[in-house]
């Protein structure tokens, strides 16, 4: 056996700048095919839907990761550039998951009050034949059909505006040209992984404060009973303020917070592993969970702005109220989910913690 002559190439590690520049590279090739088909007429025709629900899926998700990958390795690029180009896909998200999220809140709330008002004889709701269930049910359908036309009519001004266009433009120069700061650029692309660790760390640290004692249980009803400390102290002596409407949501939504952030930092985590090429088993799971408490917390938010409503009938408040406090329960179900699934997840990520902080 003869060796290997001596002028035999020999393979280059990838720096951590090509690691980057072949991940986003791919993602803009993403957005830009998806782009199209996602607005199909709709900018050209007014009324026109969206050419493909999967384009516009398509488009989402490589929005998101565009833009988690500029969050967590945010040094290796030139900051102005990639500051606002995280402003204006996060433009694009906010705009483009609109009108499909009040879509799934129509599903979720109207199948949520014909199943309490199912008059079936083999097990009726609780709702079964009540007079106000007919008439929440056509108000939250009327104000949720309202909200996805005028969502859906934004959507139509800014597919036509300067824009728009600005951001595809900003994309076709990223799927040929990622602007790199040269230092960074030039890294081995061990260089990633302490960013990657610190996504993972930031997880882990949400998780470790959220409050899991109120997750002990599956539809404990915690949530419907505990809404936090009144807006206003009473003067000493004095009689507590009542609460208000407003101060009740605001409660509500600060009592959801720490799990929507947490959702967020579950979806950098998984795209900062993504780029790295490492693992991320369990994350896309804690997500979807996740994604449940999210929109069950809005549907109820929904349905209590709909509650509020003047002139509506005690009966149709009633029942309101009802559908409100069952989304909220859905809301401690889907903590408890997380709750059973997150000790078999959080010990799976200290191990890349530590490897990619190293």
């Amino acid at each position: 056996m003869t060796d290997a002559p001596t002028t035999a190439p020999v393979a280059r590690a990838a720096t951590a700048g090509e690691v980057l520049a072949g991940y986003l590279t791919v993602q803009a090739g993403a957005f830009l095919r998806a782009l199209p088909q996602a607005v199909g007429e709709a900018g050209s025709r007014p009324g026109a839907l969206p050419a493909s629900a999967q384009a516009a899926d398509d488009l989402l998700r490589a929005v998101r990761r565009i833009g988690g990958a500029l969050h967590t390795f945010a040094a290796a690029f030139e900051a102005e550039w990639a500051q606002e180009s995280r402003t204006e896909l996060r433009w694009l998200l906010n705009l483009l998951a609109q009108e499909p999220g009040y879509q799934r809140r129509a599903v979720r709330l109207l199948g949520a009050l014909d199943s309490l008002a199912d008059t079936s004889p083999d097990g009726a709701g609780m709702l079964a034949g009540h007079a106000g269930a007919p008439k929440a049910r056509a108000l939250l359908e009327r104000q949720l059909t309202l909200a996805r036309t005028r969502a859906h009519t934004a959507l139509l001004q800014e597919l036509r505006s300067a824009r728009l266009h600005a951001l595809a433009d900003r994309m076709t120069l990223l799927a040929g040209d990622v602007p790199l700061v040269a230092p960074a650029a030039a890294e081995p692309v061990a260089a990633l992984l302490p960013r990657a660790g610190a996504a993972l760390a930031a997880l882990l640290g949400a998780g470790e404060r959220l409050p899991w004692q109120r997750a002990a249980q599956a539809y404990g009803g915690a949530g419907l009973h505990r809404l936090g400390p009144p807006a206003r102290e009473a003067e000493p002596g004095g009689v507590p303020a009542a609460r208000t409407p407003a101060d009740a949501d605001a409660a509500l939504a600060a009592d959801d917070e720490p799990w929507l952030r947490a959702r967020i930092l579950a979806k950098r985590a998984r795209y900062a592993l993504e780029v790295c090429g490492a693992p991320g088993d369990g994350l896309a799971e804690l997500d979807g969970v996740l994604a449940r408490h999210q929109e069950a917390s809005d549907a109820a938010a929904t349905v209590a702005t709909a509650a509020r409503t003047p002139r509506i009938t005690p009966a149709t408040a009633y029942v309101l109220g009802v559908v409100h406090a069952d989304q909220r329960l859905e809301v401690e179900s889907a903590r408890y989910a997380f709750g059973r699934q997150w000790p078999g997840v959080a010990p799976g990520l200290v191990g890349p913690v530590a490897a990619l902080s190293d």
